[in-house]
């Protein structure tokens, strides 16, 4: 249990696994009441579960970050079973790596809709409620790649992340004061994104890059880690990688 955590209403898209889950786990062990945003209901159905068996509070809403209506759905549900919202965890994330040259035009345009568009429906369900309340915490997930271009191909995947990092230090600014704004930059980090490549080189390149990923506890502790902070403490960036990563 956390004092500063303890009570505060925590939306997360990208929740059925990897670091949306571990964090929803983290942060509900804490004391806060978690609302689960995922297309696999089943996965969400049993995370919620296990939650509310060890005695924290859970809620779920099915969402395709891909939709506006979704997201918003999302946060409604945290309106109505717990009657605000604290945190928005914009989790969701898809790394579909490949050269330029393959020309993976959709899973460029899908790699945009969920990592870029999804983060910005997050913003725009969270945002008026956040405003009306005078308080709130936007958490981006973005990564080591929205720091440094992630190549030969992660061009795309990083242009996407650099989006994530730029839009949260506009968002910063334009609403700052009452409202915190905290992008993450994780390096490896053992979940299923790297799942998301078909380019079979790439894919495999990948497979080895990832022997050396950290557990997605290491990212649910920096979430934790920002949001305990006094409300006058706004964490703004946080990287983190496994100590033997270079990239």
């Amino acid at each position: 249990m956390s004092q500063a955590i303890a009570g505060k209403v925590v939306v997360i898209t990208g929740a059925s696994s990897g670091l949306g889950e571990a964090t929803a786990r983290h942060l509900a062990a804490l004391g806060a009441s978690v609302v689960l945003g995922a297309r696999r209901m089943d996965l969400l159905n049993a995370i919620a579960e296990d939650i509310t068996a060890a005695g924290g509070q859970a809620a779920i809403a099915q969402t395709d970050v891909t939709q506006a209506g979704d997201v918003k759905n999302l946060i409604d549900t945290a309106l109505a079973v717990f009657g605000k919202v604290d945190v928005l965890v914009n989790n969701a994330g898809l790394m579909a790596i490949a050269p330029i040259d393959a020309l993976k035009v959709e899973e460029w345009e899908r790699m945009i809709d969920i990592n870029i568009k999804g983060v910005l429906y997050g913003i725009a369900a969270a945002l008026p409620h956040f405003r009306a309340q005078n308080s709130g915490h936007f958490i981006n997930i973005s990564s080591v790649a929205g720091a440094k271009v992630f190549s030969p191909g992660g061009t795309v995947y990083s242009g996407t992340k650099f989006a994530v990092r730029a839009i949260s230090e506009g968002l910063r600014h334009e609403v700052g004061g009452a409202i915190r704004t905290t992008t993450i930059l994780p390096g490896a980090v053992a979940t299923e994104l790297p799942g998301g490549s078909s380019h079979a080189e790439s894919a495999a390149g990948l497979k080895e890059f990832y022997k050396q990923a950290i557990p997605a506890d290491a990212v649910a502790r920096a979430v934790a880690y920002a949001i305990e902070q006094p409300d006058g403490v706004d964490i703004n960036e946080i990287v983190l990688r496994p100590t033997v990563q270079e990239f």
